[in-house]
C-alpha cells in the first residue's frame, strides 16, 4: 500500500511538472507575440526606407516607384495575420501569385512583412549599407522577444521569398529601360520648359510615362484637360495667370507662407553661398503622404496587418498618380511661372520656393495629393482629424487638418502660394488626382467582403 501511494504520488508531481513546463511554455508564446506584432516594426522599416530615399536624394517619382514595391512586399507577408486580407496578386499589372507560408507551421508575420520590406527596399536604393545597419538591429529586437529559433528562421525565409518574386516584378516594369533614354532636349519656343536657377538642373524623368502602371490602364488614362493657350499678350489669360502667381507671391501673408513651406518637399533644393553650392535634403511629396498614413494608424491603433494594408494602398496611388502627371508635364511641357514672370512681367522676381526641375502642368503634388487623400478617406473615413507632424525634423512646426482631403486642398493651394505654379495646374491636378483615387478604389481590393465589387 505505501509503495502504491508513492507511485500516484509521483505520477501527481510528474503531472504537476507538466503542466507548469506547458504553463509556462504558452505564458512565452503569449510575450513573444505580444512583442514582436507590435506594428512599429513595420512603421520603422518603412521609415528607413524614406531616410534612406532622403539621403540618396531620389527623384519624387522614383521614390513614389520604391514606396509602391516594398510595401508590396511588406503587404504580402503581413496579410496571413488577418484572413480577412487577399492577395493582390492578379489585380496589380504583372503581378502573378506569390509565395505562400505552409498553414501548419508558425510564422511571425510582423518579422516576415519587416523582412520583405527591408530586402525590397535595400534591392531599389543606394545606399546599401544604412539599410544593413538598421536590418540587423531590427532583426536583433525580434530575437530579444523570445521567439522560437525556428519560427523566427522560417519568417525570414519566408519575407525573403517573397521579397524575391517583388524584386524579379519591379524589374520588368521599364524602369532600367528608361535609364538609358535620351535627355530632355531645351528647346528655344518661348512656350516650353527651361531650366532655373540656382542649379539650372536637367528636366527630371521625361519618360516616366514608359513605367509600367500599377492599377490604371495606361499612363494617359487620366489626361487632364488641355493646358490655358500660351501667350504673352497682357489681355491674355494665359498672362492673367501668371500674374496672379507673380501678385500672391509678392503679397503672401506670414500663413501662406508657411503652408508654401510646409508641403516644399523638394529634394533638389540647392544652396549658394558665394561660389559654393550644396544641396539641402528633404523628403518628397509622397513621403510626406507616407507619414501621414503613418500618423493616421498611430491615432487609429491599426495592427501590423492593416498598417501594412494602408501603406500600401497610399503607396500603389501614389505610384499611379505620378505616372499620370509625368505624363502630362512632358506632352504640355509648360513652361514654369519663374521664367516667364522673368521674361515678360519681372526680371528680378523670385518665387518663395525653388522651381523643381521639370515641367509646369499639372501640379505633381496636387495629384497625388488627391490620390493618397482619396485612399486615406476610404481606410479612415471623411472627419479624420489628424496633426500632420511630418515636417518636424526638417525644421518646420507640425499643421493640424480636419481631414486628408482639407490636406490635400492645402498641399495643392501651396504650389500657387510659393510660385512654382499657376492657378489650373493646382486646381485640375487636384481633379486628376482624385479620379486617379477613385479609379483605384473601384479596381484594388484588399478585403475579402469587397471581392464581388471587383470589375
Amino acid at each position: 500500500m505505501k509503495n502504491f501511494k508513492t507511485a500516484i504520488n509521483s505520477i501527481r508531481i510528474i503531472m504537476l511538472m507538466g503542466f507548469m513546463f506547458l504553463s509556462c511554455s504558452t505564458q512565452n508564446q503569449v510575450e513573444y507575440k505580444a512583442q514582436s506584432e507590435n506594428p512599429e516594426f513595420i512603421h520603422r522599416s518603412i521609415k528607413q526606407v524614406t531616410d534612406v530615399i532622403v539621403h540618396d536624394v531620389f527623384s519624387p517619382p522614383v521614390a513614389s516607384r520604391i514606396y509602391a514595391y516594398v510595401t508590396v512586399a511588406g503587404y504580402e507577408a503581413a496579410r496571413y495575420g488577418d484572413n480577412n486580407l487577399i492577395s493582390l496578386a492578379g489585380q496589380l499589372k504583372g503581378l502573378n501569385d506569390l509565395p505562400k507560408p505552409d498553414q501548419m507551421q508558425e510564422y511571425s508575420y510582423t518579422l516576415a512583412a519587416s523582412q520583405a520590406i527591408l530586402q525590397v527596399g535595400t534591392h531599389l536604393i543606394f545606399s546599401e549599407d544604412q539599410m544593413e545597419e538598421f536590418h540587423n538591429t531590427l532583426l536583433e529586437e525580434f530575437l530579444n522577444t523570445g521567439m522560437p529559433d525556428d519560427v523566427y528562421q522560417r519568417s525570414i525565409m519566408f519575407g525573403n521569398k517573397v521579397a524575391d518574386a517583388v524584386i524579379e516584378w519591379s524589374n520588368k516594369d521599364n524602369y532600367k529601360q528608361t535609364r538609358s533614354f535620351p535627355k530632355y532636349t531645351v528647346t528655344d519656343e518661348a512656350n516650353t520648359w527651361k531650366p532655373t536657377p540656382p542649379a539650372y538642373m536637367d528636366a527630371i524623368e521625361p519618360h516616366w510615362n514608359k513605367i509600367r502602371t500599377f492599377v490604371m490602364d495606361s499612363a494617359q488614362q487620366f489626361k487632364p484637360t488641355p493646358i490655358t493657350p500660351f501667350s504673352v499678350e497682357k489681355e491674355s489669360q494665359f498672362y492673367k495667370e501668371a500674374m496672379e502667381t507673380y501678385t500672391v507671391g509678392n503679397t503672401l501673408t506670414d500663413e501662406q507662407r508657411d503652408i508654401a513651406f510646409f508641403w516644399d518637399c523638394n529634394p533638389f533644393i540647392m544652396n549658394v553661398k558665394g561660389h559654393v553650392m550644396f544641396a539641402t535634403k528633404k523628403i518628397s511629396p509622397g513621403g510626406h503622404w507616407i507619414n501621414i498614413t503613418h500618423v493616421a494608424c498611430i491615432k487609429e491603433k491599426s495592427n501590423y496587418a492593416s498598417t501594412s494594408e494602408a501603406y500600401v494602398r497610399v503607396a500603389i496611388a501614389l505610384a499611379d498618380a505620378f505616372i499620370s502627371c509625368w505624363d502630362e508635364k512632358y506632352r504640355s511641357n509648360v513652361i514654369r511661372p519663374e521664367t516667364y514672370i522673368n521674361n515678360h512681367i519681372d526680371a528680378d522676381w523670385v518665387p518663395v520656393l525653388q522651381t523643381p526641375p521639370f515641367p509646369e502642368y499639372t501640379s505633381g503634388h496636387s495629384v497625388i495629393s488627391a490620390a493618397a487623400a482619396t485612399m486615406l478617406t476610404d481606410l479612415f473615413g471623411e472627419s479624420f482629424s489628424f496633426t500632420d507632424s511630418t515636417e518636424i525634423e526638417f525644421g518646420l512646426k507640425a499643421r493640424s487638418f480636419t481631414s486628408f482631403k482639407a490636406a490635400s486642398d492645402e498641399a495643392a493651394i501651396s504650389r500657387l502660394y510659393g510660385g512654382i505654379h499657376y492657378r489650373p495646374a493646382c486646381i485640375i491636378g487636384v481633379d486628376e488626382g482624385r479620379a486617379i483615387g477613385d479609379y483605384i478604389l473601384t479596381k484594388l481590393k484588399t478585403r475579402q467582403e469587397k471581392l464581388e465589387n471587383i470589375n
